[in-house]
């Protein structure tokens, strides 16, 4: 009878709960609010000529954040003299910091744990709001982020009590209309468009709805003199000359063992790129990667650079500028790897390259062709959590030599182009690899 009573109770305060931050309740207590504060919603057409200030919520990780640089660009085209405030979060301050698009960058911390944690990240975002938001009155509210919003920008959007709020549908996929129920609510302007496109072509689109122009695509990262002059100096001491060719591996999947292709496959492409190029090997990737990036130095040996998980996000753009080329898995890196304009050779196993492909014309992705792929793919509600195979085929079985093969097509493309300083213009490749 106690264990019932106290399952009830927890029931009906977890109901409480999730009805208090809930969207319609947040709108039901919000507007009243916002009037009395005279932040009143607007329905109607949007008139970018009319908007002074605009706050942009970005709150996902590098890659993304990287794959937004030309939507901050083209907003700040279209909005010359605007006040524009960029939220995101604290991992990827750094890689934003110096963004000469915006006039501040904020950052708002999503991640919550333990008891009441809802609320508390529902009383994070009102402080946010609180304490730098209300002050500017914005005109405008955008979150560029067409899947599921997982990090709650959706709500911070909302709290700004900006005038216009713009975002996708939660109806453009099935697992967001499940998990983004009731989002719309928050919006005063929603974009349905349910086709799967990349994540800057997306971007793209979001800027064209609001009305304005778009005059250019191409991913960029902003480097402080001290980035450049850490990447000459770390070059340095690891003996790298004048003019010697280094290759960037980026050897991590990221969060999901489904995307990373086999350390012992990276090391043994490394040693053949050595061997026929006498290149050097960088290694790049995140805090907790380390011993993922000391495998591969101890493998390779003293020639290796290994840059794992001890710089800053723009050090690791700043020393990625340096190479020659770029060989890694769907990650972070490989978009600031595009993004500093070097080739890239992405190696796609469970996500989807049509989405979250390296962007630009100097990238190749090997990706095999399966029935269930991409199984990452977060349209699907029953996708798997995890391989149904005995190991992730999408990836285990793109073979050193195909990767390699890729290296050499374009090492050749360059030579062929006169290109060999690195400044090739390669038509993008999207290779699908038979089984």
């Amino acid at each position: 009878m106690k264990i019932a009573l106290a399952q009830l109770i927890k029931s009906a305060v977890q109901y409480t709960l999730d009805l208090l931050v809930s969207p319609k309740m947040t709108v039901i207590l919000g507007e009243p609010f916002f009037y009395l504060m005279g932040l009143h919603r607007k329905r109607g057409k949007i008139d970018m000529s009319q908007v002074k200030h605009a706050l942009v919520v970005r709150l996902d990780g590098i890659g993304d954040i990287a794959l937004t640089t030309p939507f901050l660009r083209q907003l700040r085209h279209n909005l010359t003299d605007a006040w524009i405030t960029l939220i995101v979060k604290p991992d990827v301050y750094n890689l934003v910091e110096l963004c000469p698009y915006v006039n501040e960058v904020l950052t708002y911390d999503f991640n919550t744990q333990g008891c009441l944690w809802q609320l508390r990240r529902h009383c994070r975002a009102l402080r946010l709001a609180w304490r730098h938001l209300w002050k500017h009155r914005f005109d405008i509210a955008i979150l560029p982020r067409w899947d599921v919003d997982h990090y709650h920008g959706t709500f911070i959007v909302y709290f700004s009590g900006a005038s216009w709020r713009v975002g996708y549908s939660e109806n453009v996929i099935e697992r967001k209309k499940k998990l983004n129920s009731g989002y719309d609510y928050l919006f005063t302007h929603v974009i349905d468009d349910k086709t799967v496109k990349h994540e800057v072509e997306h971007n793209m689109d979001l800027i064209r709805f609001l009305g304005g122009d778009v005059q250019n695509d191409r991913l960029e990262v902003w480097l402080g003199e001290e980035d450049k002059a850490f990447a000459d100096s770390m070059l340095r001491r690891c003996g790298v000359k004048a003019g010697e060719l280094v290759i960037g591996f980026g050897a991590s999947g990221g969060n999901s063992s489904l995307k990373q292709w086999p350390a012992s496959n990276f090391i043994e492409l490394g040693r053949r790129l050595m061997i026929k190029y006498n290149s050097r090997i960088l290694i790049v990737g995140s805090s907790g990667e380390e011993s993922l990036g000391s495998e591969i130095e101890q493998e390779l040996g003293s020639s290796v650079i290994n840059a794992v998980g001890n710089i800053t996000l723009r050090q690791m753009a700043a020393l990625l500028k340096r190479c020659r080329l770029y060989v890694g898995n769907d990650s972070g890196p490989m978009h600031v790897a595009s993004a500093v304009g070097i080739p890239v050779v992405a190696i796609f196993g469970s996500s989807c390259h049509h989405r979250f492909g390296p962007w630009g014309d100097r990238q190749t992705i090997l990706w095999q062709a399966l029935p269930c792929s991409p199984c990452f793919q977060s349209q699907h509600l029953d996708r798997c959590n995890s391989c149904i195979f005995d190991h992730p085929r999408c990836i285990f079985d793109i073979t050193i030599e195909q990767v390699q093969r890729a290296v050499e097509d374009i090492f050749h493309h360059n030579a062929t182009n006169g290109f060999m300083n690195g400044s090739s213009k390669l038509n993008g490749e999207r290779c699908a690899l038979s089984m």
